[in-house]
């Protein structure tokens, strides 16, 4: 092993970095991951393949679950809104994936290649075949900026970031502290996205910001979104809304961004209502939500749906197809909006569906959509949406309006869900606030 740290390595200033490629060559030594088969086989080491790894390995022994995951950092990707907002630096945000896998699981250290559900195997990139007895896939989805023309050789530009990605999220901040007077334009794409609420979260605090700087008054500050409405759910829409004319925002729907000309400042856009029309925005900053799509692994295999996404049960998250395959979080079918809170809520489902299937018996307990997506529309300022399949409120507290501004939720986003990230949804302690909605709303949804 002493081999393996060399002289360079070791004189590092980054001892997280040192850390995680020590833990890293533990996890992966032939001792623990020269097996070929477990019990349960996790794919993905995001929150949902965590949480999972988590909540099994205590029902069926450490030493028979194994993870699937390339990376060797982790990150709480929700702080990124505050991130991209000077408010939480990106360092805060990750953990090396070593020191999240739960003890004793193994930890191969490859991508998948390629799916044989018939016979109960998966191929890793690295030409490893793995048998399962059951198998979690937990794969996230995949973000293109390759699909926006000029991106992403674009962000090499000084006024150009995005907060869904660690490598552009710092982008963000330096465009907007850098601001002085134009259009700062924000977008949202045409797909499927992980945290619909988030491409608008950055617009709010960017005008936080600016109305704090003395800069708001030279600032144009545009939304350009592809979707028919600013929020799924009417009544925090509606909250929305009336912030929007508030703060003398422009919305502009059914605009997608096709195109970003970085050396002329310029942002494409299409009209989704009038195909083959476009229209061009100056911009002096943007942020760019990319388009994102399922993990292209899937695609292709007899495990996806017609869109390319895990097929699987919407109330028990099993496979429609294979009784011994399960699926969570971004990578699934599910049709429900793709975030941390929803991954929370998926995993205590999902824990008593193969808890059940592992006795042979029927899943009984049934996931009812619900997501929470806490809109951060300033600096000490939240209006936490729940909602469930059915675009219905699902709200946790009886006694607040949640569709009103509130700092206290604000503090809840900001410094007690990243504490709840880590020490209870990553050791599959949390499931989401299912129980204590029940008991705030004295048993009555």
């Amino acid at each position: 092993m002493a081999a393996l740290l060399q002289p360079q390595l070791l004189l590092s200033r980054n001892p997280c970095r040192v850390l995680s490629v020590f833990t890293s060559h533990i996890h992966t030594s032939p001792g623990l991951a020269a097996k070929d088969h477990y019990k349960v086989l996790v794919l993905g080491g995001g929150s949902g393949g965590i949480a999972m790894a988590a909540r099994l390995k205590r029902k069926v022994g450490a030493e028979n679950v194994a993870i699937v995951e390339p990376s060797e950092m982790h990150y709480y990707q929700p702080i990124w809104t505050l991130v991209g907002a000077g408010a939480k630096s990106v360092a805060s945000s990750g953990r090396p994936t070593a020191g999240v896998i739960p003890s004793g699981v193994t930890w191969v250290r490859s991508k998948v290649a390629e799916f044989d559900p018939k016979n109960n195997t998966v191929l890793t990139d690295d030409g490893e075949k793995i048998s399962y007895d059951y198998l979690i896939v937990a794969l996230g989805l995949e973000l293109h900026y390759e699909k926006i023309k000029g991106l992403p050789e674009g962000f090499e530009h000084p006024k150009i970031g995005s907060n869904y990605s660690v490598k552009t999220v710092e982008k963000t901040w330096n465009a907007l502290k850098n601001f002085k007077e134009g259009n700062a334009l924000f977008t949202f794409p045409n797909t499927p996205i992980k945290c619909a609420g988030a491409p608008q979260k950055i617009m709010y605090l960017s005008d936080a910001f600016l109305r704090k700087t003395g800069k708001r008054s030279k600032a144009n500050i545009i939304f350009n979104s592809s979707l028919p409405v600013l929020f799924g759910v009417k009544k925090y829409a509606d909250a929305l809304w009336e912030l929007v004319k508030e703060r003398d925002l422009t919305v502009n729907l059914r605009h997608n961004l096709i195109e970003v000309r970085a050396e002329q400042q310029e942002a494409v856009f299409e009209n989704l209502d009038k195909p083959g029309e476009t229209q061009i925005f100056k911009y002096d900053m943007l942020h760019v939500t990319p388009p994102m799509g399922p993990p292209a692994v899937l695609k292709g295999s007899s495990l996806e749906d017609s869109s390319g996404w895990l097929d699987v049960n919407k109330s028990n998250l099993q496979h429609n197809t294979y009784a011994n395959v399960f699926g969570i979080g971004d990578c699934t079918n599910l049709p429900t909006s793709k975030t941390a809170a929803a991954v929370a809520a998926q995993s205590a489902v999902l824990d008593r569906t193969v808890s059940r299937v592992l006795k042979k018996q029927t899943p009984d307990k049934a996931y009812d959509g619900y997501t929470s997506c806490p809109l951060v529309t300033g600096y000490s300022k939240v209006i936490l949406a729940e909602f469930d399949y059915n675009l219905q409120p699902l709200e946790t507290f009886p006694l607040l309006d949640q569709s009103k501004e509130s700092r206290i939720m604000y503090h809840m986003k900001a410094d007690v869900m990243p504490h709840l990230y880590w020490h209870g949804l990553l050791k599959g302690l949390w499931g989401g606030p299912g129980p204590y909605r029940t008991m705030m709303h004295l048993g009555m949804k």
